[in-house]
């Protein structure tokens, strides 16, 4: 019966082949393959012509013709988990959003950037716990008069981030309750330092436990407006410290002291989840990140490192890795600007650098810098002075521009969600110039993210399993795939 059945099938097929695959008698019969799934496909292009576009789906096929050199997908080896792909909400960011645009302006923005159905889907926020080069005046959670002391912290206030940050949150929350969000202080209470400033100095030896405390409080503080920390780092730029915003020196012995007796076991103390991520700084240096986490007693209570893109090569998050296998790695900030304005060459570098670069170098998620600023690149304090948000917002209408920044976020946000896994995948040694990255989500789901360096277009099959199909990639452009 079985062989009967498969006859009749292929009676079948040679029939339709014979309908379809003839335009006249002497055109070789060409079978008709069936589809055996779809492929959803967003793509920009450096031209501009498609920005984060979705395209017509693809058809998968459980043949190929092996025309095209193949791009392999295993998702049998995988890696890292993922955690998210974003930027900061600044305060400058939320001011804009919450004060510059008006409520639907707001909403609909809103929606474009974290929305997983309508929009990209941006899954990872970075907050600034306290004031930052992007802030709208300098400022902590317990601002006192420097020569006083508050150990009890009885004058800690989050009033300040409730003008727009936590308003803003609130939104961002309402449509996407899942996102991940990280704090970072750039300084802390003047009191608390040695030089009783906001900008430069160290923490004082007396003050280690406080601090620890001021990060508990701010953690319950935020909890309480319903908004959850899921991560924290020590310091921003802890090597940086002679900026003209606030700053702290923090070397790693320092932080390592800081987190294994005083931070970590406060935080055990009260119960708090969020991740302790050390360094924060750039790839240019790994002993940082390495000697703490050598250091067992810290390394209990710290989750992974963070790092930024202004000095190093990416390649510096496998050295840790490496030496750190069993810990997680994130990448923080990284910002582009009025010193780099060509749309393909941006997109490139950060699909290279920043979201390819850094995934394929055991990363957990990428989060670039300010989420919004306006046209003059601000609201600034004394900071970066031609720093370009993911969006640009107009300071007098409330109009936005979707920046390249934006593009290069939706491409990953939008298919790789949290709780995702990095997979294996292998391409021929034809396809030159290009680079790619695969993952599985949590849903079973499948992608693959292509990036074309190229000046002109690259055709190729995607193999996964018994499943293939066929794309062709403009120049200068990334697509994403997304299959089931």
């Amino acid at each position: 019966m079985k062989i009967l059945k498969h006859f009749l099938f292929l009676v079948l097929l040679f029939s339709m082949s014979a309908c379809k695959g003839k335009d006249n008698p002497d055109d070789p019969i060409v079978p008709v393959v069936p589809d055996i799934g779809k492929v959803k496909v967003w793509l920009t292009r450096g031209d501009k012509a498609k920005l984060f576009s979705q395209e017509a789906e693809l058809s998968i096929r459980a043949v190929t013709s092996g025309e095209w050199p193949l791009i392999t997908v295993d998702t049998s080896i995988v890696f890292q988990e993922i955690d998210g792909y974003g930027a900061s909400l600044t305060g400058s960011s939320a001011y804009l959003l919450n004060h510059v645009m008006s409520a639907s302006q707001r909403q609909n923005v809103l929606k474009q950037l974290f929305d997983p159905q309508e929009g990209a889907g941006i899954s990872f926020l970075r907050l600034t716990m306290g004031a930052s080069d992007f802030s709208l005046s300098d400022f902590t959670y317990n601002d006192i008069p420097v020569n006083e002391t508050d150990f009890q912290l009885a004058h800690f206030s989050l009033s300040k981030d409730l003008d727009d940050v936590v308003p803003v949150l609130k939104e961002i929350l309402a449509i996407n309750p899942n996102i991940f969000i990280m704090g970072t202080p750039w300084s802390p209470p003047a009191w608390m330092k040695t030089n009783k400033s906001l900008k430069g100095g160290k923490l004082r030896s007396d003050c280690y436990d406080v601090y620890a405390d001021y990060f508990v409080r701010y953690i319950q503080a935020m909890k309480a407006q319903g908004i959850t920390i899921t991560h924290v780092t020590p310091q921003n730029e802890p090597l940086y410290f002679t900026a003209n915003y606030p700053c702290m020196e923090m070397q790693s012995d320092e932080q390592t002291d800081f987190i294994k007796n005083h931070l970590g076991p406060k935080f055990a103390a009260a119960n708090i989840t969020a991740k302790i991520i050390n360094y924060d700084h750039n790839w240019d240096n790994t002993q940082y990140s390495i000697s703490l986490l050598n250091d067992p007693a810290a390394a209990q209570y710290t989750a992974g490192s963070g790092f930024h893109a202004y000095a190093g090569n990416v390649s510096a998050m496998t050295t840790v890795h490496q030496a750190h296998p069993d810990k997680e790695l994130h990448f923080t900030e990284i910002s582009g600007g009025a010193w780099a304005t060509d749309f393909a060459g941006n997109l490139m570098w950060n699909m290279q650098n920043i979201f390819i670069g850094t995934a394929v170098n055991w990363s957990r998620s990428a989060l670039l810098w300010n989420m919004a600023l306006n046209q003059n690149y601000g609201p600034t304090n004394n900071g970066c002075s031609n720093c370009r948000g993911v969006i640009t917002v107009d300071q007098n209408s409330g109009a936005t521009t979707f920046n390249e920044e934006f593009y290069s976020i939706a491409q990953f946000s939008k298919v790789v969600r949290p709780g995702a896994v990095r997979t294996s995948h292998i391409y021929a040694q034809s396809l030159t110039k290009i680079d790619a990255v695969s993952f599985s989500n949590s849903n079973g789901s499948k992608v693959l993210i292509v990036a074309n360096y190229d000046e002109s277009f690259k055709t190729f099959t995607v193999k996964q399993g018994k499943k293939f199909f066929n794309y062709t990639l403009p120049a200068k452009s990334v697509v994403s795939f997304l299959w089931e």
